[in-house]
């Protein structure tokens, strides 16, 4: 399973009635709309629902990313205390995204004391989820926005789809957000032409699918227009890039001067390699060169799912022992005409089993590592492969215990930690080796750090490229 459908949703909370008194009938469309997404969202059965919302706590670095068990809200603010909602969190498909964040050092944190309260572009949405379906049964995960690029925010999209394939998950994003505030003079934010310019334009991406436009809007204009909802529809763009999908503009309408527009995107059901096919695959690599190592053809196999289909590759069947029934840490290593592609890895286990270590490993490899852009199809043949395989890290007293050579060095002070594999072309001496790893770490030359060192045995067989 993976992300099933993505909402574009606004988040007035007139639109509750508690709250509207009666105003709510001037976007009697935008409730039709939102019933029919709850209705659809319901339909789906979703194991977990990811809210993107641009009022949750704000980081101009990073993401906020929800991180207590259960959290509380209410429309007080908007003199309605009576209207209360309780959601439970998801936290290890929180921990999930949050994880994929740093191997692209995007950092993440919940929120500051003080500010735990469902906001209410959250509560929104929610509100109208919660008459169609128990939310209690469901679990929720809630991100904000930040000050990050706009390719920050896509690359959370992937990361969002992507757990959600790796946890096998059906998931649902709704993308909060309104779009311009300054649709009328006497809006609460006042005209400007820019306003009806950018919700057109929006509407019309909405309407066509065209999703990946989003990115080419102009600067000024979003500026100009007052939108509070575009880097929301930035992750949601992110989410759904590479999948099929129908997209449906199901509203649009901006009575009291800001734009709401309500719009769907259904993931289409699409025949994919079943596990059996991916493990046969992997058997016929291994008939056409009986030396090619079934670590390697693994690493290839995850490596050109992910490019070449925009999926993960299913755990195959019928794996060797040391696969499917060992946990290891992995690295796995991209070449490309002698040089380095990409390179991810774990320093202990994360996953049930060195095979699906291997597999998310080679993703990251290909598409997360920040020193280079994503492996493109084109590439696929040019490529060379590498897994290391990690022993369990030994503590270090002396120097005279370290070998370039034959051992990997871990150097950690404090939270910072950073790692170098051993036998590497270029670092001959301990302290290159260290001095590497503290780079890495971000520590600085002189700055005290401990010291651990690990065997690795490297894979290689089979993992020459197609062409040179």
């Amino acid at each position: 399973m993976s992300l099933v459908a993505a909402y574009a949703v606004p988040h007035p909370p007139l639109i509750v009635p508690a709250v509207g008194q009666g105003q709510e009938a001037a976007i009697a469309d935008t409730i039709a709309a939102y019933r029919e997404v709850a209705r659809r969202v319901a339909a789906h059965r979703p194991d977990v629902i990811v809210v993107t919302s641009p009022h949750a706590p704000l980081y101009r670095d990073g993401f906020f990313i929800a991180d207590t068990p259960e959290e509380h809200g209410s429309l007080a603010a908007f003199g309605q205390p009576q209207e209360r909602l309780s959601i439970r969190n998801d936290l290890s498909f929180a921990e999930a995204i949050a994880a994929h964040l740093r191997r692209r050092s995007i950092p993440s944190a919940g929120a500051p004391q003080g500010a735990g309260d469902l906001d209410h572009a959250t509560f929104v949405p929610l509100h109208f989820l919660a008459q169609t379906m128990d939310l209690a049964q469901v679990a929720v995960v809630r991100i904000g926005l930040s000050g990050l690029s706009d390719a920050d925010h896509r690359f959370l999209g992937q990361a969002i789809a992507q757990v959600a394939e790796e946890a096998n998950a059906r998931c649902v994003l709704i993308a909060s957000g309104d779009m311009s505030h300054k649709l009328k003079a006497d809006g609460p934010y006042g005209f400007a032409a820019e306003g009806p310019q950018f919700d057109k334009a929006v509407a019309d991406i909405f309407r066509s699918g065209r999703l990946q436009e989003l990115f080419s809007l102009n600067g000024t204009l979003c500026e100009e227009a007052a939108e509070c909802g575009l880097r929301s529809f930035d992750i949601m763009a992110g989410a759904l890039e590479g999948a099929p999908y129908t997209a449906e503009l199901l509203s649009y309408e901006g009575p009291f001067g800001v734009g709401y527009a309500v719009a769907a995107f259904e993931v289409e059901n699409t025949p994919g390699d079943t596990e059996a096919e991916a493990a046969a695959e992997i058997r016929e690599r291994e008939e056409r060169g009986r030396d090619i190592d079934p670590l390697v053809a693994l690493a290839r196999a995850s490596v050109e799912s992910i490019v070449r289909d925009g999926r993960v590759l299913p755990l195959p069947t019928n794996l060797p022992d040391e696969l499917a029934h060992r946990r290891a840490g992995a690295f796995v290593s991209l070449h490309e005409r002698g040089n380095l592609r990409g390179c991810v890895g774990t320093i202990a286990p994360t996953r049930a089993s060195l095979a699906e270590e291997i597999i998310m490993n080679g993703v990251a490899a290909a598409t997360e590592d920040p020193r280079f852009p994503a492996v493109r199809p084109d590439e696929l043949d040019l490529l060379s492969y590498s897994v290391d395989v990690l022993g369990e890290p030994e503590s270090v007293e002396s120097l005279e215990q370290l070998d370039p050579k034959r051992y990997g060095v871990i150097v950690s002070h404090g939270f910072k930690r950073g790692l170098l594999l051993p036998d590497l072309e270029g670092v001959d001496t301990v302290m290159d080796q260290i001095a590497i790893a503290k780079q890495k770490a971000g520590l600085r030359p002189n700055e005290h750090a401990k010291l651990e060192r690990f065997e690795v045995v490297r894979h290689t067989a089979g993992g020459e490229p197609r062409h040179e």
